[in-house]
């Protein structure tokens, strides 16, 4: 009977590695779409600053063809003036020619710059055209990539629910204990599950107090000042939520949740210090408001 409770228990111990380790991989994919995300969320900034920019260009053009247009009007009325005076005064028909020339001179040079103005625009309307569909693109790529993270949530939490089918519930609070529950053929397990749940819900590293909600720290990225913790919309965590975060039971600063999903949120550093003091496993609690 040893032999056998002893050969479940490794059994139970080689699937909580497992286990762990699909997690973590799970985790790393999660932070690599995430840097992706934010990769692509500035490419996005980028093309629709340069649309502003060709619109104003555009504005600015179409300014330019419009006195262009004027002054072709105000030269064409000067031309007929000039007309009409010729009939009228022979002597000043040699000045009244040559200032016509000069006219007419005048509007082939302003027609010229009017048909370059018109390619110019043309151009400029193509460009808004490609960057409209980069940034079409760029939407669906971030859509993909959205999918992707609630594809990994869901497989995470797959993986969690396995492992308490199987029988063992592992808890790593603060002060790193473990409690397993061995499977019993002669009794059933749901049974088991209800009467571990409660001995091991006061354990739990996702756990809700009089100060709120407490989970822990997951993964860093100091590059783009957040960091991952193991509570969601599932806990009942919100956007703005504020947490205290604590290293070996020394309050180091706060974070901000910025974006949550089911089971995780992202948090933005609430200061500079923390950002250099914070570490993957340090416990976090929420501030009530």
């Amino acid at each position: 009977m040893r032999n056998k409770a002893g050969a479940q228990l490794i059994i139970l111990v080689l699937l909580m590695f497992i286990s762990l380790s699909l997690a973590g991989g799970l985790f790393y994919l999660y932070q690599k779409e995430q840097t992706l995300n934010v990769s692509l969320q500035k490419e996005k900034e980028e093309l629709s600053l340069n649309i502003k920019i060709a619109q104003t260009n555009l504005e600015e053009s179409q300014k330019e063809v419009s006195a262009l247009g004027l002054k072709l009007k105000e030269s064409q009325a000067q031309i007929e003036t000039l007309t009409n005076d010729l009939g009228q005064e022979k002597n000043t028909k040699e000045e009244a020619l040559t200032q016509m020339r000069e006219l007419k001179s005048d509007l082939e040079k302003q027609k010229g710059l009017r048909s370059d103005l018109e390619n110019k625009l043309k151009k400029a309307e193509t460009d808004l055209g490609q960057i409209r569909v980069k940034l079409n693109d760029l939407e669906s790529k971030k859509a993909e990539l959205e999918t992707k993270v609630k594809d990994l949530e869901e497989q995470a939490k797959q993986a969690l629910t396995r492992d308490v089918e199987l029988g063992k519930i592992v808890v790593s609070p603060d002060n790193a204990t473990s409690t397993e529950v061995p499977l019993n053929p002669e009794s059933d397990l749901n049974s088991q599950l209800s009467s571990t749940s409660s001995s091991a819900s006061a354990k739990e590293e996702k756990q809700e107090s009089s100060s709120g909600l407490t989970g822990k720290v997951l993964v860093l990225n100091r590059e783009y000042n957040f960091a991952v913790i193991n509570l969601g919309s599932a806990d009942g965590v919100n956007i703005g939520d504020l947490f205290s975060v604590y290293h070996n039971s020394n309050y180091i600063g706060d974070v901000k949740i910025e974006k949550v999903h089911d089971s995780m949120s992202a948090a933005g550093f609430e200061s500079q210090d923390i950002k250099d003091k914070i570490s993957e496993g340090d416990k976090v609690t929420q501030q009530i408001k």
